[in-house]
């Protein structure tokens, strides 16, 4: 039976995650919490690091900071893009203010940016704000079919 790998964003264990059982109900099993919000979870730049080097599950981020009037127009559809999104995409946050190494590593040039990772490494990127959910879905769905995977 195949297997999908989960990083937790609580405590960065990674969790192995049958198919045939609902990764929308999963818990880590270090720390209990939850693996998947159905939100977006605001991380550090280690924890993006261990999510995209050690999940299977594609992930999606946001870098974005607090003084970004276009980061806080596009943030309530990404927070509801992420209902949809979970659990085929780990959907996550990055703060590029806190994180400035990081963005610097991801070569931000703007902000609202999405990376999509997915096995590892960076699949697509977008700069700019999308207002709707659907946006944001639909983009994330299609870079990912591009990439050669089915979410």
């Amino acid at each position: 039976m195949r297997s999908q790998v989960v990083v937790c964003t609580a405590c960065s264990a990674a969790n192995r995650l049958p198919d045939g059982k609902p990764a929308s109900a999963a818990k880590c099993g270090r720390c209990g919490v939850q693996l998947f919000a159905g939100k977006p979870t605001d991380v550090s730049a280690t924890a993006l690091d261990a999510q995209v080097a050690r999940g299977s599950v594609p992930v999606l981020v946001d870098v974005w900071a607090p003084w970004c009037g276009p980061c806080r127009m596009m943030a309530p559809a990404y927070e509801t893009a992420a209902r949809e999104l979970e659990p085929d995409f780990r959907v996550l946050k990055l703060n590029s203010e806190v994180e400035q190494g990081a963005a610097s590593r991801l070569g931000i040039r703007g902000i609202p940016t999405m990376i999509l990772f997915s096995d590892g490494r960076e699949a697509a990127r977008v700069s700019g704000a999308m207002t709707t959910p659907s946006q944001i879905v639909a983009w994330a769905r299609a870079q990912l079919a591009a990439a050669g995977k089915a979410a």
